[in-house]
């Protein structure tokens, strides 16, 4: 997502951030391109305007014009316009209620709402520890009622059953029963995907609203149509008092328009983003953070967020002390490190979020290659357990075994082998002198000049 304005924005910033006197002449150039990079990037005009007027009207201000660093004050000033545009603070969802807390999805068709449901549900279950109850009153998708109920398996949360020949407001007063009388904390209802011109579905979903009066009203729109996502929004938003808005399929937006548009057009809060197809992909939104990542500054406490969350504890401790005592570093702890990074969404997902990146050549991004982790995996997967142990002992005609037992080629095996002694160098490093020398080995990769780190997956 914002990989377009990233770089455009990035490259327009760069020539003004070293400036030691800023002008009325260079901060209108420098605008210019801001601007134009905005709409390229699908953010809507009345928003484009008022963001550009903003950044104007401060950056030939005291503020800037007596910096000592004129160019780094018009930089952060971009960042906190960023910010304000976008929201400016995370809003988390309003669960202060008698339980069971209700939220009501809604949304267009195709626009992902029953899985946001599913991520939701898990996002709440995991992260703040809510027993959770969830109902598709969606009776005119065949399909929709047993998806959900798949989806509820999967996230480990309750399922409210329903047939499409009841009303919706039968099934989800039901389901907010059923979810009082067995002390749930929250109870999630989807309905049907509808066109906001529909008059007749939008007047079902307005009586849906008003029989259980959620304290949440959710509204799930796709961010790749751009600032349309935004009017959508708007036009929901007149129909039913929304509380705030998921974004969807945001790693497939390289554009961004939505998330810089929605706030303004709607003025209510995006509260998630939707970052991929998996139930554990979603991400609660933050404004700071995101403008950070959009001008290329990193995010450190998503990562370090989502490094809680999603790496083993257990494993990333025994890993240590197997380290630490001096032990080999072998193929089996080699490919637990590939599954904690493809949990962590995979090594695109964690460049997004790592400071600096936007200097980094398009070259040497387009060369991650987050399909080679499960190649990787295959490859060690058709090892024996011997041959994971002692690495050494795989020659000629194990490499052909093994390269036909993963559906790969020898030198796919070859590759796997030098990236693992490279990872085992490192290993042995950390060993002897500890983390902080280790670091400063990894000192060298904060240009990236080399390559990535070693075990990195490349095409």
């Amino acid at each position: 997502m914002f990989d377009s304005l990233s770089e455009r924005l990035n490259r327009t910033l760069k020539s003004i951030r070293g400036q030691g006197r800023i002008t009325e002449s260079n901060v209108k150039d420098t605008l210019r391109e801001v601007r134009m990079a905005l709409l390229e990037a699908d953010v809507a005009l009345p928003v484009v305007r008022e963001f550009v007027d903003h950044v104007r009207e401060r950056a030939l201000g005291e503020e800037v014009m007596q910096s000592l660093t004129p160019g780094q004050a018009l930089v952060k000033i971009v960042r906190e316009e960023l910010e304000k545009v976008m929201g400016e603070a995370n809003e988390e969802l309003d669960l202060s209620t008698r339980p069971p807390a209700v939220i009501l999805m809604a949304g267009l068709q195709g626009s992902g709402k029953t899985t946001s449901v599913a991520k939701l549900s898990r996002w709440l279950r995991e992260r703040k520890k809510k027993s959770v109850l969830v109902a598709s009153a969606d009776v005119y998708r065949p399909a929709a009622i047993d998806q959900l109920e798949t989806l509820a398996k999967e996230v480990g949360v309750d399922f409210f059953p329903s047939d499409p020949s009841q009303d919706p407001v039968t099934i989800a007063t039901a389901a907010i029963d059923q979810a009082r009388r067995t002390a749930k904390d929250v109870v999630i209802i989807d309905t049907a995907g509808r066109m906001h011109i529909d008059d007749q579905m939008m007047d079902e979903i307005k009586r849906l609203h008003a029989a259980i009066d959620p304290v949440e009203t959710l509204f799930v729109v796709d961010s790749m149509t751009g600032q349309d996502a935004a009017n959508t929004a708007r036009a929901f938003n007149e129909a039913l008092p929304l509380t705030g808005v998921i974004l969807t399929k945001t790693d497939g937006d390289a554009r961004g328009g939505a998330a810089l548009s929605i706030r303004h057009i709607t003025g209510k809060p995006i509260k998630f983003l939707g970052v991929g197809e998996k139930t554990t992909a979603l991400e609660a939104f933050h404004p700071d953070r995101l403008a950070s990542r959009i001008l290329g500054m990193g995010d450190v406490l998503s990562l370090i967020e989502e490094a809680e969350q999603k790496v083993d504890r257990k494993e990333a401790e025994k890993l240590a002390k197997k380290v630490a005592k001096g032990k080999g570093f072998d193929l089996e702890d080699f490919r637990s490190q590939l599954v904690q990074m493809q949990n962590m969404g995979g090594i695109g997902a964690l460049m997004d979020k790592m400071p600096g990146m936007a200097n980094v050549p398009d070259a040497v991004k387009n060369n991650v290659d987050d399909k080679q982790f499960k190649r990787l995996e295959a490859i060690i997967n058709s090892m024996t357990p011997h041959e994971r142990r002692f690495p050494q002992v795989i020659k000629g005609s194990r490499k052909r075994r093994i390269a036909q037992g993963s559906g790969t080629q020898v030198q796919d095996v070859n590759r796997l082998l030098k990236q693992f002694t490279q990872m085992q160098k490192m290993m042995k490093k950390m060993s002897k002198g500890g983390m902080g020398k280790m670091l400063r080995g990894l000192g060298a990769m904060k240009g990236l000049k080399g390559g990535m780190p070693p075990g990195m997956p490349f095409k």
